[in-house]
């Protein structure tokens, strides 16, 4: 009775090895990914975390981990990875079964690597982490967004002042006993200060688009402004902060 020959472990029926796919980019911050079928078959713990991790497009199939696997020793065998030189994943925080931590890193020696990138799987859900230099920018831009708001309030809070002194000093000459005097060049100086100091700022980055379906809470204040008005900047999303609730440790 013929047999169906056996597919070659990392190749096909032809003796030769697939197509390596595309290597996943750098910053993939903006993607999760999460499988249902494979989580409700099997358990995520510490021994079938890799496993999990390396159907997501984060994973890099030209790893070290990789060549493991095929020559069936575990992906995660430290002793095995600390004799190869590339590319590694290793396993670097747990807290079964909410969140392992996975750390991406070049491996030039036995006790030298260098981190490149992190993952974190929080119940079930893979992300990239965000690097440090964009939390920093993105932080800054929010600073920036609200200095600059504040300084263009005060503007034009203070040319009003400004308006409303000189249409009473055109009514009548003879100023009230009580009533405290505004200087129109003591206005027109501050108000020239804070529009030098707002050209000095860099423009406040774009807001970013809401999420599709979401509305945004309507306050006492905003029912009673027109819907033209309503419509206001919104400062940078910080990769930390606005990471959603899905995101955060169920315990």
């Amino acid at each position: 009775m013929a047999t169906t020959p056996a597919m070659p472990p990392g190749g096909n029926f032809d003796g030769n090895p697939p197509a390596a796919p595309q290597l996943p980019g750098t910053d993939m911050t903006g993607i999760c990914f999460r499988d249902q079928l494979w989580l409700n078959t099997y358990p995520l713990d510490r021994s079938l975390v890799f496993d999990y991790f390396a159907l997501s497009p984060f994973y890099d199939w030209t790893c070290n981990n990789e060549q493991l696997r095929l020559n069936s020793i575990h992906p995660l065998d430290l002793s095995h990875l600390s004799k190869m030189t590339g590319t590694e994943y290793m396993l670097s925080e747990v807290m079964e079964p909410h969140l392992f931590v996975m750390r991406k890193q070049r491996r030039d020696g036995p006790e030298k690597v260098t981190p490149m990138l992190s993952y974190y799987i929080l119940d079930g859900s893979i992300y990239q982490a965000p690097q440090l230099c964009n939390v920093f920018a993105a932080r800054i831009g929010r600073a920036l967004h609200y200095i600059s708001k504040t300084f263009t309030a005060a503007a034009s809070k203070l040319e009003k002042i400004g308006y409303v002194d000189a249409e009473s000093e055109g009514v009548t000459s003879e100023p009230k006993v009580g009533k405290e005097v505004v200087d129109l060049k003591e206005v027109k100086r501050i108000d020239h200060i804070l529009a030098s100091l707002q050209r000095k700022l860099p423009p406040a980055p774009p807001p970013p688009p809401f999420p599709e379906g979401y509305v945004p809470p309507i306050t006492a204040e905003a029912e009673n402004v027109p819907e033209a008005q309503q419509v206001e900047a919104q400062p940078p999303v910080d990769p930390i902060i606005n990471q959603g609730p899905a995101k955060r440790i169920k315990l």
